[in-house]
């Protein structure tokens, strides 16, 4: 285990956010598509939503002032790692069917692991978190795992 890697840091592991419910409009699906240039009938009058429309579904809604300065919300799930910058690491979305209005969709978190690789510019410490989201009757939607990583 690397110096980034305190007992503290590594106790994280494991833990879970609760579920966050949202429900699934149209309108909502019709807005997404039109913010994010999409061209297909289907996502542009919101009967069935785009890649990666959950993320905004569960994006938290907040002022300004309490953003990052990159202008995104800070993510609990995400702990701070002393002496090392966060920067995206990677996103990874397996769909198990499409989303669509009406869904009443709820999502959990996990932060899964945290590891440890040395780079040219000395060590980088990867987080990833894993949300799984399902419908009302418990079945999956999607699966993403997110990485982030300290440098």
């Amino acid at each position: 285990m690397g110096a980034s890697l305190d007992p503290e840091l590594m106790a994280r592991i494991g833990s879970r956010s609760g579920p966050q419910t949202e429900l699934v409009t149209r309108k909502d699906i019709r807005k997404y598509a039109i913010a994010t240039g999409q061209r297909l009938p289907k996502y542009i009058e919101g009967d069935e939503a785009p890649a990666t429309f959950h993320v905004a579904l569960f994006w938290p809604v907040l002022p300004l002032e309490q953003l990052a300065p990159d202008g995104v919300a800070l993510d609990p799930m995400f702990p701070r790692v002393p002496g090392k910058r966060p920067m995206a690491g990677g996103l990874r979305i397996e769909y198990h069917r499409p989303i669509r209005p009406g869904d009443l969709l709820s999502s959990t978190r996990t932060l899964t692991n945290i590891y440890e690789k040395q780079g040219s510019s000395g060590s980088l410490v990867f987080v990833e978190v894993v949300m799984h989201v399902t419908d009302a009757t418990g079945a999956p939607v999607l699966s993403e795992t997110t990485t982030r990583i300290y440098r």
